[in-house]
C-alpha cells in the first residue's frame, strides 16, 4: 500500500491543477445540487420491530386520513391571579383565540377548551389542541406566524400564553461556538507548523471537504429522508477528522524535507507512510459509524452513514489534494523545525537542538512505566464512576430551556393537570380477530383503570369499521420517570390477558411508549455493536501492526476512555455539574442513543490516535531499534502532532456546545471530553507505559499468522528498499 500511495502522492503532486480542479469542480457540483434540492421535508422517525412502531403503523392502515403525522400545537392559557378560565372575558378571549387558529390553511381542528373538558379543576389552566395536515418541518412560516399571533392578542387581553408541540420545531443552532473551535485549530496549527501557509492547508482542505459532504446531504435530504441533525453529525466529524488526516500528512512532509528530500519526493514518502496510517484510522472510524446500522433504528443508520461518507471524502482529500496544495506552496511550506520569518524563522540557528517535549516525557514514561499505568488507569476509573448511576431517556418537553415557551407550556399543563398529562400513552386495541369487539374494548378499559399509577382514562374510540379503538391513558408521574415506563410494561402485561380472553390484541404507542422501545432497543444492541466493531477494528489492526497484544491493549484503552467519558456526561448532564458553564438549563435522563453512538464515534477516533503514533513505533522497531528506543522514537516525531491533532478535535467538537439542541450540545461536550481522556491519558500514558512493560512481547505474531496476514507495508518498508535499490544501481554506474 506505500508504493501504491507513494506514486499517488508524486502524481498529485505534479499534477496539482488536474486534482485541484476535480476538487473544486466536485464542491461546486454537490452546492449547486444542495442549491436545486426540493427542501427536506419531516424526518419519518421509526423503529422497526417495536410495539409501539407496530401500533402506529396500525393506526396509519386503519384510521386513513387522521394525519397521524401532521404537526400538533397546544396553546395553553392562564388566568390572572383571581380568576379563573371560565369567566366571561377570559373565555371570550379563548374562544376568538381558538376561531383565529381554526381559519388557518393548513389546520385540520383546533378544539375548544369548553366542550372538550380542557380546563383544569381549579378552572385556572385550559388549553387548546390544534392539529395541522402537514408536519412540523413542512409547516409555513405565515401558519407559524399566525400561531404566535394569536396567542400574542390573548396575552394582550391578559392572559398567560404558551405554546407546546412541534408545530414550532426549527432547525437546530449551532452557535458562535462553533467558529471559536475552527479559530482554536487554526492558532493550534499555527503553533505545530511555524508557517500560516502550512498551517493554512488543513484547515482549507477540511472545509472543502466538509462542504462536499454536506452539501451532498443537504442535496439528497429530501429523496432519502435525512433529518438535519444528520448534517450537523458529518459537519462535526468531518471537520475534526478532515484537520487531522490533512495535519498528520502535512507534518510528515515537512519530516521529509528536513531530512534533505526534494519536494516532491516529501510529498510522496509522506502520502506513503502517514497517508497508509489515514487510510487505517479512516476506515475505523467508516467502520464505527458504518456499523450503527446494528441497531435498526433507520435515523442512527443514516446519520452514521452519512458522516462515514463525509469521512471518506476527508481521506480521498488528504491523499490527493493535500500533495497537489503543497506543490502549490512550494518554498512557503518550511522544513520540520523551521519557523517562517513572519513567525521568528531563523532566531535558533546555531543552536544545538534539544530533545523535545515529546522525548522526554516519553522517557520518563519508560522509566517510570506501572506508576504511570497505574494513576492513570485508578484516574479514568475515578472519572467513569458516576456512568454507574446512567439514567436513558430522549429528550422531550420537559427537558427544554426554560426559557422556551414549549417548555412553559409543558409546566404549565404539568401544574394544572397533572404531570403525566405531558405524556398520554395511547393504547390501540386490535379486534379483527374478537367475536365481541365492543366487550374487548371495555374489559382493556377496566384492566388499565385497575392498575396502579394511573390517572385518567378516556372511553374507546373506535374506527369506522368497529374492529379497532383508540384508549388514551393519562399516567400520574411525568413522561420520563420510572414509574411511567412501570405503567407501560403493566399496559401491555394486561392485554396479554386480554388477548387470551377475547382475542383482541393490545398494542402501547405514542412518544412516550416509543422513547421506552427506543430506549430499550438501544440498550439490546449495545453489546452486539461494540462486539461487531471493536472485532472488525482489532482484526484490522493486527493486519496494520502484524501484532497481538497492540491491537488488544489498543480495545481495552478505548474502553477505559469511553467509560471515563460516559461518567463525565453523567456529572455534566444528569446530576448537573458545572451545568452554568456548559449551557445546561434542564439536568435529566442522558439521551438513550448517546453511549452506543459515543462507543462508534469515539473508537473510530480513538484508533486515530493509536495508528498514527504507534505506526511510527512500529516502524521504528522495524528498522532495529529496540522497543524502548522505539517508543521515545514513536514520541519524538508523533507526540506534538498528535496533541495538535487531539487539542483540534476537542475544539471543534467542545464548539458544537453552543448549539440550541440539547443532542447536538450533548453529543459535541461527549465527543471533546472522550477525545480528551482518549488522546492525553490512554494513548499519551498508557500506551507507552503498557509497550515499556511489554518489550519485545508487545510485537509478537504467532508465524502462521504473520504468513497468512497480507503485507500492508505501513511502515514504507517497501519505499526503503526501494531507495535502497535505486542507490545501488546509482553505485554502479559510478
Amino acid at each position: 500500500m506505500a508504493t501504491f500511495l507513494y506514486k499517488l502522492g508524486r502524481l498529485a503532486f505534479r499534477r496539482r491543477h488536474f486534482v485541484a480542479l476535480i476538487w473544486v469542480a466536485l464542491l461546486t457540483l454537490a452546492g449547486v445540487g444542495a442549491a436545486s434540492a426540493p427542501p427536506a421535508g419531516s424526518t419519518s422517525f421509526s423503529i422497526p420491530g417495536t410495539e409501539a412502531q407496530k401500533a402506529f403503523d396500525l393506526l396509519e392502515e386503519r384510521f386513513p386520513g387522521a394525519s397521524a403525522d401532521g404537526a400538533t400545537a397546544r396553546v395553553v392559557f392562564k388566568a390572572p391571579a383571581g380568576e379563573t378560565m371560565t369567566d366571561a372575558g377570559n373565555k371570550a378571549t379563548v374562544q376568538k383565540t381558538v376561531q383565529e387558529l381554526s381559519d388557518g390553511s393548513e389546520v385540520a381542528s383546533a378544539t375548544d377548551p369548553y366542550t372538550a373538558n380542557a380546563v383544569s379543576k381549579d378552572g385556572t389552566i385550559a388549553y387548546t389542541q390544534v392539529k395541522y395536515d402537514v408536519s412540523g418541518m413542512e409547516l409555513e412560516e405565515s401558519t407559524k406566524d399566525a400561531l404566535e399571533d394569536a396567542a400574542q392578542q390573548a396575552r394582550d387581553a391578559g392572559l398567560t400564553v404558551e405554546i407546546g408541540g412541534d408545530a414550532l420545531s426549527t432547525v437546530p443552532e449551532t452557535g458562535a461556538t462553533e467558529i471559536i473551535g475552527i479559530a482554536v485549530a487554526a492558532v493550534v496549527l499555527v503553533i505545530t507548523f511555524g508557517s500560516l501557509v502550512a498551517a493554512g492547508l488543513p484547515l482549507l482542505t477540511a472545509l472543502i471537504g466538509v462542504g462536499i459532504g454536506v452539501a451532498s446531504i443537504t442535496a439528497l435530504a429530501s429523496a432519502l429522508d435525512l433529518g438535519s441533525t444528520t448534517s450537523t453529525l458529518a459537519m462535526m466529524i468531518g471537520l475534526a477528522v478532515g484537520i487531522d488526516y490533512a495535519l498528520f500528512i502535512v507534518s510528515r512532509y515537512r519530516a521529509e524535507l528536513a531530512e534533505g528530500r526534494e519536494r516532491e519526493e516529501a510529498a510522496g514518502r509522506a502520502v506513503g507512510t502517514a497517508g497508509s496510517a489515514v487510510v487505517f484510522a479512516g476506515l475505523t472510524v467508516v467502520i464505527a459509524l458504518v456499523g450503527l446500522a446494528v441497531v435498526n433504528i433507520p435515523m442512527l443508520t443514516k446519520m452514521g452513514v452519512a458522516a462515514a461518507g463525509t469521512v471518506a471524502i476527508a481521506v480521498l482529500i488528504a491523499l490527493t489534494m493535500i500533495p497537489a496544495l503543497l506543490g502549490y506552496a512550494g518554498r512557503k511550506v518550511k522544513p520540520a523545525g523551521e519557523k517562517s520569518k513572519l513567525l521568528g524563522g531563523g532566531r535558533t540557528a546555531g543552536r544545538p537542538a534539544k530533545p523535545n517535549l515529546g522525548t522526554r516525557w516519553a522517557n520518563f514514561v519508560v522509566r517510570r512505566p506501572v506508576a504511570v499505568l497505574l494513576l492513570g488507569v485508578v484516574g479514568l476509573g475515578a472519572a467513569a464512576v458516576p456512568a454507574a448511576s446512567l439514567e436513558l431517556g430522549l429528550p422531550d418537553e420537559g427537558s427544554q430551556p426554560t426559557s422556551t415557551t414549549q417548555r412553559r407550556a409543558y409546566d404549565l399543563l404539568s401544574e394544572g393537570f397533572g404531570p403525566g398529562f405531558n405524556g398520554p400513552l395511547m393504547v390501540v386495541v386490535d379486534a379483527k380477530a374478537s367475536d365481541a369487539p365492543k366487550a374487548a374494548f371495555t374489559d382493556v378499559v377496566d384492566e388499565i383503570k385497575g392498575l396502579d399509577d394511573v390517572a385518567a382514562v378516556t372511553p374507546p374510540a373506535p374506527n369506522k369499521a368497529g374492529d379497532t379503538a383508540t384508549i388514551t391513558v393519562v399516567p400520574k408521574s411525568k413522561p420520563s420517570s420510572v414509574t411511567t415506563e412501570d405503567l407501560v410494561h403493566s399496559i401491555r402485561d394486561a392485554g396479554a390477558g386480554v388477548e387470551a380472553d377475547t382475542g383482541a390484541s393490545v398494542l402501547v404507542t405514542g412518544s412516550t411508549a416509543m422513547n421506552i422501545d427506543v430506549s430499550q432497543k438501544l440498550n439490546d444492541a449495545l453489546l452486539p455493536y461494540l462486539v461487531l466493531v471493536v472485532g472488525l477494528a482489532f482484526l484490522l489492526l493486527i493486519v496494520v501492526f502484524r501484532s497481538i497484544l497492540v491491537p488488544l491493549k489498543a480495545a481495552l484503552g478505548f474502553l477505559l476512555s469511553v467509560l471515563a467519558a460516559l461518567g463525565a456526561v453523567v456529572a455534566v448532564f444528569q446530576w448537573g455539574w458545572l451545568a452554568g458553564l456548559m449551557g445546561v438549563e434542564e439536568t435529566g435522563p442522558v439521551m438513550s442513543m448517546m453511549p452506543i453512538f459515543m462507543v462508534g464515534v469515539v473508537f473510530g477516533l480513538a484508533m486515530d490516535y493509536e495508528v498514527f503514533l504507534v505506526t511510527r513505533m512500529r516502524e521504528a522497531y522495524v528498522h532495529g531499534e529496540t522497543p524502548s528506543q522505539a517508543v521515545v522514537t514513536g514520541f519524538r516525531h508523533g507526540a506534538r502532532v498528535v496533541t495538535a491533532a487531539a487539542v483540534i478535535m476537542m475544539a471543534v467538537f467542545a464548539g458544537f456546545i453552543g448549539s440550541s439542541e440539547s443532542m447536538v450540545k450533548m453529543i459535541g461536550f461527549g465527543l471533546a471530553i472522550a477525545v480528551f481522556f482518549d488522546a492525553f491519558i490512554v494513548r499519551m500514558a498508557l500506551v507507552p507505559a503498557v509497550l515499556a512493560l511489554l518489550g519485545r512481547g508487545a510485537w509478537w505474531l504467532p508465524k502462521w499468522l504473520d504468513r497468512a496476514l497480507p503485507n500492508v507495508d505501513v511502515e514504507g518498508e517497501g519505499l526503503r528498499a526501494q531507495a535502497d535499490r535505486d542507490a545501488d544501481r546509482e553505485a554502479v554506474r559510478v
